[in-house]
């Protein structure tokens, strides 16, 4: 992640929030409308969900990139992308976030989009043009977020192991602390089994999906104002040292930068309902 050189200038970004969130249970949108469009250059933050960002700017709008592959336009971030960063004109956006189960419902095994950024009409197939123009034609927020429900809710098509959606749930609920191999007997499962189907249909371990978890939990503590001492103890890391390598190994950066984040600074705003767990 490299350090921020135009972050968004939050006095003027209007973000709009669903009346009723959780209507679709997994799936959380905020929408953005900067009220001028501006010239931005900003990292983003690793988050355990997959994230689907529609871009409705009339101009040139936002090119992301990840691991050498950058795209413009509309496109998903995956989970564990690497150093993800957005540069071009800010105007008006919809971000959707996607827990991992409703990911891999709706588009597949969700280890394909694990690790990347990708073009969204690339995930979504057929149709992904009509939609996009939906959205950019709806006359409010209200309308766009309707929208999403709809079209999202119609691809919840593919199964996921009821076992492997508990497991992502009690990670969430348990910060990322709690142990695999209790998780596996909770569900009467080897950690073999649970590591393989989790994997399998997640496109993450259930370790690696306990530290990212973890992670964000820490990030937003960071983001606070939360002393990093305190943000160690309270996130289940053994010491300091080791909350500043998982930083450096989710976001490239150090623990210090992570806490300036500046989506990190909105995120109250913008996700008031999964924001701080």
């Amino acid at each position: 992640m490299r350090l921020t050189v135009a972050p968004p200038d939050w006095a003027q970004v209007e973000i709009a929030v669903p009346r009723t969130p959780g209507e679709l249970p997994g799936v959380r949108m905020a929408g953005f409308r900067h009220r001028a469009p501006a010239f931005v250059d900003i990292a983003m933050v690793a988050h355990p969900s997959v994230t689907l960002i529609v871009d409705l700017s009339d101009d040139d709008g936002l090119i992301y990139g990840a691991d050498g592959r950058s795209e413009k336009g509309s496109a998903f971030v995956g989970l564990l992308p690497g150093e993800v960063h957005a540069a071009g004109t800010m105007g008006e956006c919809l971000q959707v976030r996607l827990s991992p189960v409703v990911a891999a419902r709706a588009f597949g095994p969700a280890a394909e989009l694990t690790g990347t950024v990708a073009p969204f009409a690339e995930v979504w197939g057929r149709g992904a043009e009509r939609i996009e123009g939906r959205l950019r034609a709806a006359a409010s927020w209200d309308e766009r977020f309707a929208i999403v429900v709809e079209v999202l809710g119609r691809r919840l098509n593919t199964s996921v192991d009821a076992e492997v959606a508990h497991i992502w749930q009690r990670t969430l609920a348990g910060q990322g602390r709690l142990r695999v191999d209790s998780l596996a007997g909770e569900v009467g499962w080897s950690c073999k089994r649970l590591w393989a189907r989790f994997r399998s249909q997640l496109g993450i371990t259930p370790k690696r999906a306990a530290q990212l978890v973890r992670f964000d939990h820490a990030a937003h503590l960071l983001a606070a104002g939360e002393p990093i001492a305190t943000v160690a103890a309270q996130s289940g890391y053994v010491d300091q040292s080791h909350l500043h390598r998982e930083v450096g190994a989710f976001a490239g950066t150090t623990s210090a930068v992570v806490a300036a984040a500046p989506w990190l600074a909105i995120d109250d705003v913008a996700w008031p309902v999964t924001s701080r767990r």
